[in-house]
Protein backbone atom coordinates (compact mmCIF):
# COMPACT_ATOMS: atom_id res chain seq x y z
CA UNK A 1 0.00 0.00 0.00
CA UNK A 2 1.37 3.46 -0.95
CA UNK A 3 2.87 5.77 1.91
CA UNK A 4 0.16 8.13 3.40
CA UNK A 5 1.57 11.63 5.17
CA UNK A 6 -0.69 10.89 8.69
CA UNK A 7 1.13 15.03 9.62
CA UNK A 8 -0.31 17.24 7.01
CA UNK A 9 -3.84 18.08 5.29
CA UNK A 10 -6.08 16.02 4.42
CA UNK A 11 -5.45 13.28 7.13
CA UNK A 12 -3.96 15.97 9.51
CA UNK A 13 -4.96 17.51 11.62
CA UNK A 14 -8.69 15.16 11.51
CA UNK A 15 -7.20 12.23 12.36
CA UNK A 16 -4.29 12.10 15.41
CA UNK A 17 -1.00 10.46 14.22
CA UNK A 18 -1.05 9.08 17.58
CA UNK A 19 -3.66 6.40 17.22
CA UNK A 20 -2.63 5.46 13.82
CA UNK A 21 1.10 5.00 15.28
CA UNK A 22 -0.50 2.60 18.07
CA UNK A 23 -2.55 0.93 15.41
CA UNK A 24 0.67 0.25 13.53
CA UNK A 25 2.52 -0.59 16.19
CA UNK A 26 0.25 -3.00 17.01
CA UNK A 27 -0.22 -5.07 13.46
CA UNK A 28 3.53 -5.24 13.50
CA UNK A 29 3.52 -6.73 16.88
CA UNK A 30 0.65 -9.31 15.51
CA UNK A 31 2.25 -9.74 12.15
CA UNK A 32 6.08 -10.57 14.00
CA UNK A 33 3.89 -13.18 16.84
CA UNK A 34 1.40 -14.81 13.89
CA UNK A 35 3.80 -14.98 11.02
CA UNK A 36 7.38 -14.76 12.19
CA UNK A 37 8.80 -14.81 15.28
CA UNK A 38 9.72 -18.63 16.14
CA UNK A 39 8.91 -20.31 18.81
CA UNK A 40 9.97 -19.51 22.35
CA UNK A 41 9.64 -15.12 20.76
CA UNK A 42 7.13 -12.73 21.37
CA UNK A 43 6.66 -9.48 20.28
CA UNK A 44 5.03 -6.26 22.52
CA UNK A 45 3.53 -3.59 21.13
CA UNK A 46 5.37 -0.10 23.91
CA UNK A 47 3.88 2.94 23.55
CA UNK A 48 4.99 6.58 25.71
CA UNK A 49 4.15 9.78 24.52
CA UNK A 50 4.66 12.81 26.26
CA UNK A 51 6.99 14.45 28.52
CA UNK A 52 6.59 11.62 31.47
CA UNK A 53 7.81 8.59 32.59
CA UNK A 54 5.47 6.10 34.02
CA UNK A 55 7.03 2.94 36.11
CA UNK A 56 4.15 0.49 36.64
CA UNK A 57 5.05 -1.63 40.03
CA UNK A 58 2.80 -4.59 40.17
CA UNK A 59 2.52 -6.23 44.05
CA UNK A 60 1.32 -9.78 44.31
CA UNK A 61 -1.26 -9.87 47.37
CA UNK A 62 -3.77 -11.66 49.50
CA UNK A 63 -6.57 -9.05 50.52
CA UNK A 64 -7.90 -11.31 52.76
CA UNK A 65 -7.44 -10.29 56.83
CA UNK A 66 -5.00 -12.43 58.76
CA UNK A 67 -6.73 -13.98 60.82
CA UNK A 68 -5.94 -17.38 62.68
CA UNK A 69 -7.84 -19.28 59.96
CA UNK A 70 -5.45 -18.06 57.46
CA UNK A 71 -2.16 -18.58 59.75
CA UNK A 72 -3.85 -22.30 60.36
CA UNK A 73 -3.92 -23.08 56.72
CA UNK A 74 -0.55 -22.13 56.57
CA UNK A 75 -0.38 -18.20 55.80
CA UNK A 76 2.75 -16.43 56.91
CA UNK A 77 2.31 -13.43 59.36
CA UNK A 78 4.71 -10.27 57.85
CA UNK A 79 5.15 -7.17 58.66
CA UNK A 80 3.50 -4.44 56.82
CA UNK A 81 6.11 -2.78 54.80
CA UNK A 82 7.46 0.91 56.37
CA UNK A 83 7.01 4.14 54.09
CA UNK A 84 10.43 5.47 53.86
CA UNK A 85 11.43 8.80 52.19
CA UNK A 86 14.89 9.58 50.93
CA UNK A 87 16.71 12.71 52.22
CA UNK A 88 16.65 15.98 50.05
CA UNK A 89 19.03 15.05 46.94
CA UNK A 90 21.81 16.91 46.87
CA UNK A 91 21.12 18.20 43.26
CA UNK A 92 18.45 17.74 40.03
CA UNK A 93 19.90 17.73 36.38
CA UNK A 94 17.22 18.32 33.60
CA UNK A 95 16.74 15.44 31.47
CA UNK A 96 15.08 14.52 28.52
CA UNK A 97 13.01 11.37 27.88
CA UNK A 98 12.19 10.76 24.50
CA UNK A 99 8.67 9.61 22.82
CA UNK A 100 8.60 5.75 22.74
CA UNK A 101 6.42 3.76 20.20
CA UNK A 102 8.09 0.58 19.52
CA UNK A 103 7.69 -2.94 19.07
CA UNK A 104 10.06 -5.04 21.78
CA UNK A 105 10.63 -8.56 20.68
CA UNK A 106 11.72 -10.97 23.78
CA UNK A 107 13.09 -14.64 23.86
CA UNK A 108 11.65 -16.67 26.64
CA UNK A 109 14.45 -19.29 26.57
CA UNK A 110 15.99 -18.15 29.70
CA UNK A 111 13.00 -15.46 30.95
CA UNK A 112 11.89 -12.78 28.92
CA UNK A 113 15.17 -11.00 27.35
CA UNK A 114 14.54 -8.33 25.17
CA UNK A 115 16.08 -9.07 21.41
CA UNK A 116 14.93 -7.18 19.73
CA UNK A 117 13.13 -3.02 18.57
CA UNK A 118 11.39 -1.71 15.85
CA UNK A 119 11.33 1.91 17.29
CA UNK A 120 8.26 4.14 14.55
CA UNK A 121 9.53 7.95 15.07
CA UNK A 122 7.16 10.66 16.23
CA UNK A 123 7.05 14.35 15.63
CA UNK A 124 8.55 14.67 19.41
CA UNK A 125 11.76 12.79 18.34
CA UNK A 126 12.85 15.14 16.52
CA UNK A 127 11.45 18.45 17.74
CA UNK A 128 14.98 20.01 19.36
CA UNK A 129 18.21 19.19 19.36
CA UNK A 130 18.32 17.49 23.14
CA UNK A 131 15.00 15.24 22.14
CA UNK A 132 17.05 14.09 18.91
CA UNK A 133 19.74 13.20 20.98
CA UNK A 134 17.85 11.27 23.53
CA UNK A 135 16.29 8.82 21.06
CA UNK A 136 19.67 8.55 19.32
CA UNK A 137 20.97 7.53 22.87
CA UNK A 138 18.11 5.10 23.21
CA UNK A 139 19.12 3.85 20.28
CA UNK A 140 22.81 3.40 20.61
CA UNK A 141 21.94 1.65 23.63
CA UNK A 142 20.30 -1.04 22.34
CA UNK A 143 22.64 -1.56 19.85
CA UNK A 144 25.26 -1.56 22.06
CA UNK A 145 23.23 -4.58 24.34
CA UNK A 146 23.44 -6.22 21.15
CA UNK A 147 19.69 -6.13 20.68
CA UNK A 148 18.89 -6.05 16.69
CA UNK A 149 16.93 -2.30 15.39
CA UNK A 150 14.37 -1.19 13.33
CA UNK A 151 13.97 3.32 12.74
CA UNK A 152 11.22 4.09 10.64
CA UNK A 153 10.64 7.46 9.84
CA UNK A 154 7.62 8.54 8.44
CA UNK A 155 7.05 11.85 10.09
CA UNK A 156 6.89 14.80 7.56
CA UNK A 157 6.39 17.72 9.89
CA UNK A 158 9.83 17.63 11.17
CA UNK A 159 13.14 17.96 9.86
CA UNK A 160 15.95 15.79 10.95
CA UNK A 161 17.76 12.46 10.47
CA UNK A 162 17.70 10.19 13.59
CA UNK A 163 19.64 7.68 11.67
CA UNK A 164 22.32 10.57 11.56
CA UNK A 165 22.30 11.84 15.00
CA UNK A 166 22.76 7.90 15.66
CA UNK A 167 25.81 7.76 13.63
CA UNK A 168 27.01 11.27 15.05
CA UNK A 169 26.71 9.30 18.46
CA UNK A 170 28.20 6.55 17.80
CA UNK A 171 31.43 8.49 16.48
CA UNK A 172 32.14 5.72 13.61
CA UNK A 173 32.67 8.53 10.59
CA UNK A 174 30.01 10.87 8.21
CA UNK A 175 30.75 8.09 5.87
CA UNK A 176 27.74 6.02 7.25
CA UNK A 177 24.99 8.58 7.51
CA UNK A 178 22.48 8.91 4.60
CA UNK A 179 22.11 11.60 2.57
CA UNK A 180 18.63 14.04 2.64
CA UNK A 181 16.27 14.95 5.33
CA UNK A 182 13.43 13.01 3.77
CA UNK A 183 11.64 10.07 5.27
CA UNK A 184 13.61 6.72 5.72
CA UNK A 185 13.94 3.20 7.48
CA UNK A 186 16.93 1.41 8.42
CA UNK A 187 17.64 -1.74 9.67
CA UNK A 188 20.81 -2.79 12.64
CA UNK A 189 22.41 -6.20 12.99
CA UNK A 190 24.74 -6.00 15.81
CA UNK A 191 27.65 -8.39 15.62
CA UNK A 192 29.58 -9.26 18.63
CA UNK A 193 32.26 -12.16 18.33
CA UNK A 194 36.07 -12.49 19.33
CA UNK A 195 37.41 -10.15 16.29
CA UNK A 196 34.89 -9.57 14.95
CA UNK A 197 32.48 -6.57 16.29
CA UNK A 198 30.34 -4.29 13.89
CA UNK A 199 26.69 -3.48 13.22
CA UNK A 200 25.27 -3.98 9.79
CA UNK A 201 23.03 -1.25 8.53
CA UNK A 202 20.38 -1.95 5.68
CA UNK A 203 18.92 2.03 4.79
CA UNK A 204 15.85 2.36 2.79
CA UNK A 205 14.34 5.57 1.51
CA UNK A 206 10.60 6.04 2.38
CA UNK A 207 7.98 8.34 0.47
CA UNK A 208 4.39 9.32 0.46
CA UNK A 209 2.84 7.53 -2.37
CA UNK A 210 5.34 4.38 -2.25
CA UNK A 211 5.04 1.21 -0.86
CA UNK A 212 6.67 0.03 2.62
CA UNK A 213 9.93 -2.04 1.98
CA UNK A 214 10.50 -5.82 3.96
CA UNK A 215 13.17 -5.44 6.25
CA UNK A 216 15.96 -7.93 8.12
CA UNK A 217 15.45 -7.89 12.14
CA UNK A 218 17.80 -9.06 13.56
CA UNK A 219 16.96 -11.07 16.65
CA UNK A 220 19.69 -13.50 18.89
CA UNK A 221 21.80 -16.16 17.76
CA UNK A 222 22.65 -14.86 14.75
CA UNK A 223 18.84 -15.04 13.17
CA UNK A 224 17.51 -12.28 10.88
CA UNK A 225 13.88 -12.43 9.87
CA UNK A 226 11.94 -10.51 7.26
CA UNK A 227 9.70 -7.64 8.37
CA UNK A 228 7.31 -6.60 5.77
CA UNK A 229 5.96 -3.19 7.22
CA UNK A 230 3.29 -2.78 4.09
CA UNK A 231 0.88 -5.07 5.33
CA UNK A 232 0.72 -4.08 8.82
CA UNK A 233 0.44 -0.48 7.58
CA UNK A 234 -2.10 -1.66 5.39
CA UNK A 235 -4.08 -3.45 8.52
CA UNK A 236 -3.83 -0.40 10.76
CA UNK A 237 -5.04 2.11 7.90
CA UNK A 238 -7.97 -0.79 7.68
CA UNK A 239 -8.62 -0.61 11.50
CA UNK A 240 -8.62 3.36 12.00
CA UNK A 241 -10.68 3.19 8.43
CA UNK A 242 -8.25 5.40 6.84
CA UNK A 243 -9.24 5.34 2.70
CA UNK A 244 -6.96 3.67 1.06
Amino acid sequence: MPLLDHFRPPLYPIRHWESFHGQWAAAIANSLNQHVLPKDYFAEMQVHVGSRVEVDIATLHDERPLGRESLENGGVATLPVRPWAPPAPAMSIPAVYPDSLEVLVYSTETGATMVAAVELVSPGNKDRAEFRTGFAAKCASYLQQGIGLIIVDIVTNRSGNLHNELVQLLKVGEQFQIAGDGLYAVAYRPIRRPNDERIDIWPAALGVGKPLPLLPLAIDKGIVLPLDLDSPYLEACRRSRIPQ
